[in-house]
């Protein structure tokens, strides 16, 4: 079985878990082509992901000439496949309510894609998010190019979409998989009832081998970790905020931020307002190595966002055996409670300020204990082989 991933940009350092089931799926026999329609624009610092960009097809890195010469060819040998896109392509367009030229390059890209598929032997395509690389898979469908199917995670692909014709994307897709049951409900919202069959959950994994379960102690120097983007959803500055509260009581106290984005100076000027510059690390973005040995060495991870799907670093804290502080939306209390972590109100600076107390004061046999039931349910519920399987077994459901 031959089968393409599609992506919008691939590979990108916050998308790891993107590969890791590629390789999964590769391990149980199925050969994976990459498409993408573009690199990630920032550098990659995993060799990894490095190595996978070469092994990626981008549809538009230096290839107008072929875009718009696969468009010519297309529409004289194939103009009923042609009207049918055109037909979704208005659709798309007309319920985004702005964007021609993007919508455009979406056309010239499923026809590029739809050719290179058919000439690669692809019997099916894949793409994770319900967003442009989802609407690419579909225009290709339509001009005759190999089925789809997509998983959606959210948030912002749960924000409005009507304006990301989310419903005509299930319609048309084979099948669609969500991360959880929230986000499987947030899709059938969209699309209706009549597709709820349609959508399956195939929860995201990580390899646990990879993860051994960490024996760093839980003693005064174990740091507070977040790892993630710095941005408005992800809601660092909350910890500084929280850090600066404890921090006349706790003299040991230790955060470290991995990640980088929007809100750094912001972050920056906060650390500096409270005079937290020996309390509060930003590390920037970090290869999987150092973010797995950092993990390790925490008291807990930090993730008090305002919008998620279902975070694979929760997955990866609780697999090294390190509690999760995180807040109650959309997935995450799917995976996380009180016997592997605290879950609190989004927003609430005062929740997690006590959240922290209490990991800050919990004995270390408690923490460890609620790290080897967050391992335990990593184990049983997101290992990436297990659920690559899922995927692969719907895959065959509905390979042409």
């Amino acid at each position: 079985m031959r089968i393409g991933y599609l992506m919008n940009a691939y590979p990108m350092t916050s998308t790891t878990f993107i590969r890791r089931e590629i390789n999964a799926i590769e391990a149980e026999g199925v050969e994976v082509l990459r498409y993408a329609i573009r690199p990630w624009s920032e550098p990659l610092v995993d060799e990894q992901d490095r190595t996978e960009q070469d092994k990626t097809f981008y549809l538009l890195v230096g290839r107008l000439p072929a875009l718009l010469g696969d468009f010519a060819k297309e529409t004289l040998s194939n103009p009923r496949g042609m009207a049918r896109a055109v037909k979704s392509w208005w659709r798309l367009w007309r319920n985004a309510g702005r964007g021609f030229v993007p919508h455009v390059a979406y056309m010239l890209e499923a026809v590029s894609l739809k050719r290179r598929a058919i000439h690669d032997g692809i019997g099916h395509l894949h793409t994770h998010f319900s967003t442009n690389s989802a609407a690419v898979a579909m225009l290709s469908h339509e001009l005759g190019g190999p089925g789809y199917s997509f998983t959606a995670h959210g948030p912002d692909e749960f924000v409005d979409w009507g304006r990301s014709s989310l419903d005509l994307k299930v319609a048309k897709a084979r099948f669609v998989v969500a991360i959880s049951q929230f986000c499987r409900v947030q899709i059938a919202r969209a699309a209706g009832m009549a597709y709820w069959g349609k959508i399956h959950i195939v929860r995201c994994g990580i390899d646990t081998s990879q993860f051994a379960l960490s024996d760093a102690p839980f003693n005064s120097q174990a740091p507070f970790v977040t790892v993630g983007r710095l941005c408005p959803q992800k809601a660092q500055t909350l910890i500084v905020e929280a850090a600066a509260r404890l921090a006349p009581a706790y003299p040991n106290l230790r955060i470290v931020l991995i990640g980088d984005g929007e809100t750094r100076n912001q972050i920056k000027g906060a650390i500096a307002r409270h005079g937290l510059q020996d309390i509060v690390t930003l590390l920037g973005w970090c290869d999987n190595m150092q973010v797995r040995e950092t993990l390790g060495r925490a008291r807990a991870l930090l993730l008090p966002s305002f919008a998620e799907g279902l975070p694979i670093v929760i997955m990866e804290a609780l697999a090294l055996g390190r509690p999760v502080i995180s807040t109650y939306i959309a997935g995450i209390p799917e995976l996380i409670d009180d016997e592997c972590g605290w879950i609190i109100p989004a927003g609430s600076v005062s929740a997690l300020t006590q959240a922290m107390r209490s990991a800050l004061d919990a004995p270390p046999e408690t923490l460890a204990a609620m790290g080897a039931e967050g391992r335990r349910r990593i184990e049983t519920r997101h290992e990436v082989a297990i659920n690559a399987h899922r995927l692969k077994t719907l895959i065959e459901g509905h390979y042409a």
